[in-house]
């Protein structure tokens, strides 16, 4: 997995008096973003005391800092306190990092009684989450190096970028660009859609299709021009889906289910029963080799079949078979403005 620890080049100490602690002092760490924003700023300051004035350090590795003690790990009613651990900063303070970060740590370097954690140390962010960073992890090179493209991101604009092509991110995943569309709204409720224009978007595929308004800070480094060997078939599959084209709810049509696909479904599915016009959820559960099923309505109908009638119905009959040749079971299939079926 790529690492997405950020390594900020300055940061921000904030302090509070605090008993424990080797100086007195307690700290509350934050940074400056690539953006020259400082990040966490309003808890920060509200954390603070404003007696004792902030300092700003150079993000920079270096030794000397020493383990201190455990901190929280209770609940006192709704009061509850995660476990931390204190260190210390040879500048003069104390802060907390968590207890997986510390094992982290244990795993890269080694805690030498009287003499502190052993090499240098900096620090990280993962999210919001701070991080103490040992250089001697075998990560560090890479966290190094994604801090550095995000600091100083590639100029990449929308004309340069390459159907089919893969560009690494600020989260630092590659996301392959299908193109530049219309991205539609997504309103799907039964058989009733409505798709509003949102504007032109960059549409990428990672994880699942994504959209970007603007490439700028998010779009950061060039992997590949190269057309990814599943473009075609990515494309084909955006084809299916209401972001790129809009659900047009009067090419909706009903398909008979053939008795295979009932009999490869296990569990409840919802299945329109034709000749009465209504939709009932039909619960398939298997024993064996035979099929017990039960059909619930989701609500009455004017037709008569409530789900009383259906429950009942389903116990007078063995075999899905039945059940399907009395009610002609249906799929609902929704069709997109472009004629593609909705998947």
């Amino acid at each position: 997995m790529k690492s997405t620890i950020f390594l900020p080049q300055t940061i921000k100490v904030g302090f509070q008096k605090r008993s424990g602690t080797y100086t007195g002092k307690l700290a509350y760490v934050i940074y400056y973003d690539q953006k020259g924003k400082l990040r966490k700023e309003a808890s920060w300051q509200s954390w603070r005391s404003k007696d004792i004035k902030p300092q700003e350090y150079n993000n920079e590795p270096m030794p000397g800092f020493v383990l201190n003690k455990k901190a929280g790990g209770y609940s006192t009613g709704w009061n509850h306190r995660q476990t931390y651990v204190r260190v210390y900063d040879p500048r003069g303070f104390e802060f907390e990092i968590t207890i997986p970060n510390l094992l982290y740590i244990l795993e890269n370097t080694s805690s030498i009684k009287g003499k502190g954690l052993e090499g240098n140390f900096i620090y990280g962010w993962h999210g919001t989450d701070l991080l103490l960073v040992p250089t001697s992890s075998p990560d560090y090179t890479e966290i190094t190096a994604f801090s550095k493209m995000i600091e100083k991101p590639e100029s990449i604009k929308g004309k340069d970028l390459v159907l089919g092509g893969t560009y690494r991110t600020d989260k630092n995943e590659d996301w392959i660009y299908l193109g530049r569309f219309e991205e539609y709204e997504t309103y799907t409720y039964g058989n009733i859609g409505k798709g509003e224009q949102k504007g032109k978007r960059y549409f990428f595929f990672y994880n699942g299709f994504k959209t970007l308004r603007s490439l700028t800070r998010k779009i950061v480094k060039v992997i590949s021009t190269e057309p990814a060997l599943n473009y075609a078939e990515l494309m084909d599959q955006l084809s299916h889906k209401e972001i790129y084209s809009p659900h047009d709810p009067n090419k909706n049509e009903y398909v008979l289910y053939n008795i295979k696909e009932l009999e490869e479904k296990n569990g409840s599915i919802s299945v329109y029963l034709y000749y009465y016009g209504e939709f009932v959820s039909l619960y398939i559960k298997k024993y064996s080799n035979n099929v017990v099923h039960l059909a619930r309505n989701y609500y009455a109908n004017n037709s008569g079949i409530t789900q009383q009638t259906i429950i009942e119905e389903s116990r007078q009959y063995k075999t899905i078979e039945e059940l399907h040749d009395k009610y002609k079971f249906h799929r609902l299939v929704r069709y997109l403005a472009n004629g593609k079926e909705l998947k």
